[in-house]
C-alpha cells in the first residue's frame, strides 16, 4: 500500500512550524543554538524533516530570512507611499534596526556566504526602492540634490538608526537624544509635525 500523501496544508504548517522554531531559538539563544534536534523538538516533528523541507541548514536560514525580508519590504513600500514619507522612513528604520532577528542574521552572515549574499541582495533592493521613491519627494521639498544627494540622506537615516541601536545594546546613550532631535528637527522642517499614522487612527477608531 502506498503511503498517504501529505496535504498541502500539512506541508505548509510543518514548514511554518520549523521556520518559527528557528526564529524563536535565534532570538532566545542566538543562531549557534539552532540544531536539527532542537528545531524538531520545538516544532514537534521528526528532525529529518528539516532536511526534507529545506535541504540544508543554509536553506532553512535563507527561507527564514526571505520571509522576514519580504514582510519588511511590504512595510517599506507602504511607508514610502505615506503622506509624510520621511517621517515614516525614519520610524521604520528605527524599528528595523531594533529587530533582534536581523542582528542575528548579520552575525550569521560572517560565517555563511549564502546568507551574506542574500542580505546584500535584499539591501540593494531596499536601497533602490527608497532612492526611487524619495528622489522626487525631496526635489518637491525644494532640496538641492547637489548639496543634499538623496542617496546620502537615505544612507544617513539608516546608519544613524542602526548605530544608535548598537550602542543601546551596550547601555551607551550619550548624545542619542540630541542626535535624534537634530534629525527630527530637519524632517519637521520639510514635512511638518508628525501626523497620525494609520496604526494610530485604527487604534483611535477601535
Amino acid at each position: 500500500m502506498a503511503p498517504a500523501r501529505r496535504s498541502v496544508v500539512d506541508e505548509s504548517s510543518t514548514r511554518t512550524a520549523l521556520l518559527d522554531a528557528t526564529a524563536a531559538l535565534m532570538l532566545e539563544e542566538g543562531y549557534a543554538a539552532v540544531t536539527t534536534r532542537r528545531l524538531a523538538q520545538r516544532a514537534g516533528v521528526n528532525n529529518g524533516l528539516v532536511y526534507y523541507y529545506f535541504g540544508t541548514m543554509d536553506g532553512l536560514y535563507l527561507e527564514l530570512f526571505r520571509r522576514g525580508a519580504e514582510r519588511s519590504l511590504a512595510r517599506l513600500k507602504e511607508a514610502l507611499r505615506a503622506p509624510q514619507p520621511l517621517w515614516s522612513l525614519w520610524e521604520l528604520t528605527q524599528d528595523f534596526s531594533s529587530n533582534a532577528l536581523t542582528m542575528e542574521f548579520i552575525a550569521l552572515a560572517n560565517h555563511r556566504k549564502a546568507i551574506r549574499t542574500e542580505i546584500a541582495s535584499y539591501s540593494r533592493t531596499f536601497r533602490t526602492l527608497q532612492l526611487d521613491a524619495l528622489s522626487g519627494v525631496l526635489a518637491g521639498y525644494g532640496l538641492d540634490p547637489q548639496r543634499w544627494p538623496p542617496a546620502a540622506l537615505i544612507v544617513m537615516i539608516a546608519a544613524v538608526s542602526r548605530f544608535l541601536h548598537i550602542e543601546d545594546g551596550f547601555d551607551v546613550d550619550i548624545g542619542h537624544m540630541e542626535l535624534t532631535a537634530v534629525i527630527e528637527r530637519e524632517i519637521r522642517a520639510l514635512e511638518g509635525d508628525r501626523g497620525p499614522t494609520r496604526e494610530t487612527l485604527a487604534h483611535q477608531v477601535g
